[in-house]
C-alpha cells in the first residue's frame, strides 16, 4: 500500500522537524513495516513547462520540426521535436539539459544534453507522457504525441512537479504487516497512528447531514449474514469529466490511475478512509431497486474487463429487478458502467463480510483494491465515513449535483469489544511498571475508551478494531508496548550458566537416523506437505475415519491431513520415476490423528501428533530391494546407538504385498512395518514397471541408549609441560592404581609403554608414563617441575613401593 505524506498532513499537523525518513522508521517500529520512501519531485528535476512560440520546418528531416520555446529563461530556446501534435502557443513539457527521461517510455533513464539533430541545434527535449512519468495523468493518443498542457494552470519555466502537485513523499508499506489491521487500509487510519506516536491531535472528518425528508431508494438485503449494511444514494446532475489535478495526483501517489471524476471520487474515498464505494449509472438500475442476494443457478455476469463469469448460488451479487449488476465487494459489471452519457449515479457504500468476499474472490481468482479491504473485516460504522466524504466530494466537483433519494439498510451492527486488563498482568508481561496515566493516554489516542478502578483497566475497544483484531487482553498489551516503542523497554541479558552438558538423547537419535539413512545407506531425504491428495490415500487404503480434514484445504482433493507417511511416499515415487528407475528415499515428519494434544498448556488444544520415519527402495528386482530395505532396518540400531530391532510375521499392512511383509519389533513392542508394495496400490498410484519396498517406523517408540556423561573443562591458558617418567613397578600393581594415585597432581597422565626383560628384576615390570604439568599462575620453572615430579614419585613409593628406574 502506498501513502501520500501530503494526504496524511490533511488529517494531522506533523512536527516541523520530522523527516520522511524518521516517519518511516517510527512507523516500522510501532505500527507497520515501511518498504520504501520516495520523494516524487526528484524525478522531475530540470523538467519544466514550455510555451511553443514558433514552429519551423526542419531543412534535413520531414518528420522533425524546429520549435522556438519559452522555458522561462532570458531568451527562448531552440528545440528539435518530432511530436505529432505540435502547434504554436501550445504549453508543453520540456526536459532541460541534465534532466533524466525514459526514452520512449522504455529502458533506463538517460540524461538530456544539448545536441544537434540532423544538423540543427537542439537545447533540450519536448517530451511525451511516458518519457517523463506522466502517462497516468496525460494518456498519450499515439506513440508520437507529446504532452499538451492545455487547460492546466501553468506558466513557462515552472517545474512540472509544482504544476501537477507532485511535490510529495510516497511511503510504501508492506501489505503483509497490516493484514490484521483493517483500520490501516486508508490514510486516515495511518494518520491516527502517527497522531499517537508524535502526540499531536487527529483532525475529525467532516460530517454530512442527510435530509430526513428525502424519498427512500428501494434497497433490499436478502442475505444479512453476508451484507451487514447497505447505503444507497441517488445523485443527479453528475457526468463524466476529468478530476482536478490535486485529486489525480493524490490517486497516483496512492497507487491508482485516474479515470474520470465519478470513479476517482469512489477510489479517493477508499484510499482516504479504507471504505470501498461504487457508483452505478442510475439509468442502468432497472426498477430503481437494489437487491443484495445470492446469485441464481446458471446466472452469469459480464464484468467491466469483458470477462464473463459463471456465478454459483454461494456468490453474493448486487442486482436490480432484472439481473446482476456487480460481484458484491469485488468488481462491477459492464451493465453498470459510467458512460459519456451518464447524468446521474447510484452511490453504493456497503459492508460485506470478509468470509463472503474471500471465498468468492478465490473462486474467480479476483483480487481488487476493494476486495482486499473487505477481506480484512471492515466495521459497519466505516460506511458513515465513506458516505460523508463521497457526498462532500461530489458537491465539490459537481456543484450542481443533488441528492434525490437515500436509504440506509443496517441489519447487523459492529459491536465494540469490552476487555478487562489487570495492572498486574501488564506489569508482568511488559517487564516494567508503566504509570496508569501513560497507559490511558496512549490507548485513548488510538480510540480506546478506558475506565481504570485502580487495579483493572476496563477497556472498550474502538469499533474499527472490534472485528477480530483486538479481542484479548494480550492484544491491548501489544498496542501499549508498540505505541510506547519497543525501544523504550530496556534489554536485559538472560543469565546463562554452563554447568554441564545437556544430553537430548531423542534429538540425537533423530539426527543419527537421518545421517545413517543419508550417508551410510545412500538414501535421499524428501519433504512432503502434511495434506495429501486423496488418490494416494485411497491407493494405500488408509482408514480415513481416524484422519483429520482441513476446514479450508489448499484444494478440494487435498483436504485430509496425513495419518501415515506412506501415501506421500507413493506420490514422491510416482513423480520421480519419470526421471530415474532405481532410487532410495526417506522422510521423517509428523502425522496427525483425531484426539487432543496439549503441547504447552491445557488451553492449547491440537490434534494428536506423532513422528514417523518412512523409507523406500525402488528397483525392478523385488527380492533384492526387499532384502536391501530389511538390511537397512537390521543395521539401524548398531549405527544409531539405540535398542535393537527384529522382525516377526505379523498383520499385513493395507498397502502391502500378500507375501512379502514383516512387523518391525523392539522387544515385544511393534514399532513399524516392512513390506513390498502391492500391485494394486502401485497401479492406483501410477507406479509402473518397477517394484517398491517400503518401511515405516513410529519414531516415538524407538529408544536411544543412554549417553555417557561428559564434563566441560576449560582449555589450558598456558602451554602444558611434558615429562616422561620410567618407573619400576611390582607385577601386581595395575595402571588403574597408579592413575588414581597421581591424577590429582597432574593435568594429564598418559600410559606410554610396559617392558619386561633381562634388566628387570623378577616380579617387577617397567612402565613409562607421560606427565603433563601446568600452573595457572604462570609458566613452570625447572625447579617447580622437578618439585612436582618428586612429589609424584614419593606418593607412588609410599603406596606401592614404586621407584624410578635407573638408566
Amino acid at each position: 500500500m502506498k501513502l501520500s505524506l501530503n494526504w496524511i498532513k490533511k488529517y494531522i499537523d506533523l512536527p516541523e522537524a520530522i523527516t520522511p525518513k524518521q516517519i518511516a522508521y517510527d512507523l516500522t517500529l510501532r505500527t507497520v513495516e515501511v518498504e520504501s520512501v520516495e520523494n516524487t519531485a526528484e524525478k522531475f528535476h530540470d523538467i519544466v513547462v514550455g510555451k511553443i512560440l514558433e514552429i519551423k520546418a526542419h531543412p534535413n528531416a520531414d518528420a522533425l520540426r524546429i520549435c522556438i520555446v519559452d522555458i522561462g529563461l532570458a531568451e527562448p530556446v531552440q528545440i528539435v521535436c518530432g511530436g505529432s501534435n505540435l502547434y504554436e502557443g501550445e504549453m508543453v513539457v520540456v526536459s532541460k539539459p541534465g534532466a533524466e527521461v525514459v526514452w520512449h517510455g522504455e529502458g533506463e533513464p538517460v540524461v538530456i544534453k544539448e545536441t544537434k539533430m540532423r544538423g540543427e541545434y537542439s537545447y533540450g527535449m519536448i517530451c511525451g507522457a511516458e518519457e517523463v512519468y506522466l502517462d497516468k495523468l496525460f494518456p498519450p493518443e499515439n506513440d508520437h504525441a507529446i504532452v499538451d498542457l492545455k487547460g492546466v494552470d501553468c506558466k513557462p519555466g515552472q517545474n512540472i512537479a509544482d504544476v501537477i502537485e507532485m511535490n510529495d513523499t510516497v511511503i510504501e508499506i508492506d501489505n503483509k504487516s497490516l493484514t490484521n489491521r483493517p483500520d490501516l487500509w486508508g490514510h486516515y487510519g495511518i494518520a491516527r497512528e502517527l497522531a499517537c506516536i508524535y502526540d499531536v491531535p487527529l483532525k475529525e472528518l467532516d460530517k454530512v447531514e442527510i435530509d430526513s425528508t428525502l424519498p427512500k431508494y428501494n434497497v433490499e438485503i436478502l442475505e444479512p449474514t453476508k451484507c451487514q449494511r447497505y447505503v444507497g444514494v441517488e445523485i443527479e446532475n453528475v457526468y463524466e469529466k476529468e478530476s482536478p489535478m490535486w485529486m489525480k495526483a493524490a490517486l497516483i501517489n496512492g497507487g491508482m490511475r485516474p479515470i474520470n471524476a465519478i470513479v476517482d471520487i469512489t477510489n479517493y474515498v477508499m484510499l482516504a478512509v479504507g471504505q470501498p464505494t461504487h457508483a452505478f449509472d442510475r439509468t442502468h438500475v432497472k426498477g430503481e431497486k437494489i437487491v443484495v442476494r445470492n446469485a441464481k443457478q446458471g446466472e452469469q455476469l459480464l464484468l467491466l474487463d469483458d470477462n464473463c463469469i459463471d456465478l454459483t448460488e454461494d456468490d453474493l451479487v448486487i442486482s436490480d429487478t432484472e439481473s446482476a449488476l456487480a460481484l458484491a465487494g469485488i468488481r462491477g459489471g459492464k451493465k453498470d458502467s459510467i458512460l459519456p452519457e451518464t447524468t446521474g449515479v447510484l452511490l453504493e457504500v456497503a459492508n460485506f463480510t470478509a468470509k463472503t468476499i474471500r471465498k468468492t474472490g478465490k473462486r474467480f481468482d479476483e483480487k481488487t483494491d476493494s476486495s482486499i479491504r473487505y477481506e480484512k473485516n471492515i466495521d459497519t460504522e466505516r460506511v458513515d465515513l465513506g458516505r460523508d466524504m463521497a457526498l462532500m466530494l461530489f458537491k465539490e466537483l459537481f456543484p450542481e449535483s443533488k441528492v434525490v433519494k437515500y436509504n440506509d439498510v443496517y441489519p447487523v451492527k459492529t459491536e465494540r469489544e469490552k476487555i478487562d486488563v489487570e495492572q498486574e498482568f501488564l506489569d508482568v508481561r511488559l517487564g516494567k511498571v508503566i504509570p496508569s496515566e501513560t497507559i490511558i493516554k496512549v490507548l485513548t489516542a488510538v480510540g480506546y475508551d478506558i475506565d481504570f478502578d485502580g487495579s483493572v483497566y476496563h477497556v472498550t475497544v474502538p469499533v474499527w478494531r472490534s472485528t477480530g483484531d483486538v479481542s484479548l487482553k494480550d492484544d491491548v498489551m501489544g498496542d501499549i508496548a508498540r505505541l510506547l516503542s519497543f525501544e523504550s523497554f530496556e534489554a536485559k541479558p538472560l543469565p546463562v550458566n554452563f554447568e554441564h552438558a545437556v544430553h537430548q538423547n531423542t534429538a540425537l537419535l533423530e539426527r543419527r537416523l537421518r545421517e545413517y539413512l543419508a550417508y551410510r545407506c545412500g538414501m535421499n531425504e524428501i519433504f512432503t506437505y502434511p495434506w495429501i491428495e486423496d488418490k494416494y490415500i485411497y491407493a494405500a487404503k488408509i482408514d480415513v475415519t481416524k484422519s483429520i480434514k482441513l476446514a479450508t484445504p489448499p484444494s478440494p482433493e487435498s483436504a485430509i491431513l496425513r495419518s501415515s507417511l506412506v501415501p506421500g511416499m507413493l506420490e514422491a515415487i510416482s513423480k520421480n520415476l519419470r526421471y530415474m528407475t532405481n532410487f532410495k528415499m526417506f522422510e521423517m515428519a509428523q502425522v496427525f490423528e483425531k484426539g487432543e494434544y496439549h503441547p504447552s498448556s491445557e488451553e492449547e488444544t491440537l490434534p494428536v501428533h506423532k513422528k514417523y520415519l518412512t523409507g523406500s527402495v525402488v528397483g525392478k528386482d523385488a527380492k533384492a530391494i526387499f532384502y536391501e530395505a530389511k538390511g537397512i532396518i537390521e543395521n539401524m540400531a548398531e549405527y544409531t546407538h539405540m535398542e535393537g530391532l527384529h522382525f516377526v510375521k505379523g498383520e499385513r499392512p493395507t498397502w502391502a504385498d500378500v507375501n512379502a511383509y514383516l512387523d518391525i519389533m523392539r522387544g515385544e513392542t511393534k514399532v513399524g512395518t516392512l513390506s513390498l508394495v502391492s500391485v494394486q496400490t502401485m497401479m492406483d498410484s501410477k507406479i509402473k514397471r518397477t517394484n517398491v519396498a517400503v518401511f515405516e517406523l513410529d519414531f516415538g517408540l524407538l529408544v536411544p541408549f543412554a549417553s555417557r556423561t561428559n564434563e566441560f573443562e576449560h582449555l589450558p591458558v598456558l602451554p602444558l609441560v611434558e615429562k616422561d617418567l620410567s618407573l619400576l613397578v611390582d607385577e601386581s600393581t595395575t595402571w588403574a592404581d597408579i592413575h588414581s594415585t597421581i591424577k590429582a597432581k597432574v593435568k594429564e597422565v598418559e600410559f606410554i609403554e610396559e617392558y619386561r626383560g633381562n634388566q628387570i628384576p623378577e616380579g617387577k615390570k617397567s612402565i613409562v608414563l607421560r606427565l603433563r604439568l601446568s600452573n595457572d599462575d604462570g609458566m613452570l620453572t625447572s625447579e617447580q617441575i622437578n618439585s612436582k615430579v618428586d612429589s609424584i614419585v614419593k606418593s607412588l613409593n609410599n603406596r606401592f613401593g614404586i621407584t624410578v628406574r635407573a638408566e
